[in-house]
């Protein structure tokens, strides 16, 4: 994208980025939810991730509409960790049937140089 708008003023910079890949899920406390997030991020698996909540949840589960109190997860990690960070969530999560979402995302090289940094894959998992 050549050229860039700053407050109505085109800029001459050029700014490439790269792919990294988004993870969400939901929990249904907050302690699960913080205690998860200290896991991926220690485990390398995710860079950073956010808690966001509490949110509401309507859902059909078993021929039951449920209405429940959740907290979302967002975790960024690279493509190279993906799959384990996956593979741990459905290992390791509370719910029979965890929600994984996942998207891939661009980010300025900077921000995925710092991102691929913390989930080096020489670090433990």
């Amino acid at each position: 994208m050549p050229g860039a708008a700053i407050g109505g003023t085109r800029i001459g910079l050029t700014v490439l980025f790269v792919q990294i890949e988004e993870v969400k899920t939901t929990l249904p406390t907050i302690a699960a939810a913080e205690e998860l997030a200290a896991v991926l991020v220690e485990r390398r698996l995710a860079a950073c991730v956010q808690i966001t909540g509490p949110i509401q949840s309507v859902y059909r589960w078993k021929d039951s509409i449920n209405k429940d109190q959740e907290f979302s997860l967002c975790c960024k990690t690279s493509s190279g960790r993906l799959s384990q960070l996956i593979d741990y969530l459905q290992a390791h999560h509370p719910y029979e049937l965890p929600e994984v979402l996942v998207s891939s995302m661009q980010a300025t090289p900077e921000y995925a140089r710092w991102l691929q940094e913390q989930v080096d894959s020489l670090s433990p998992t």
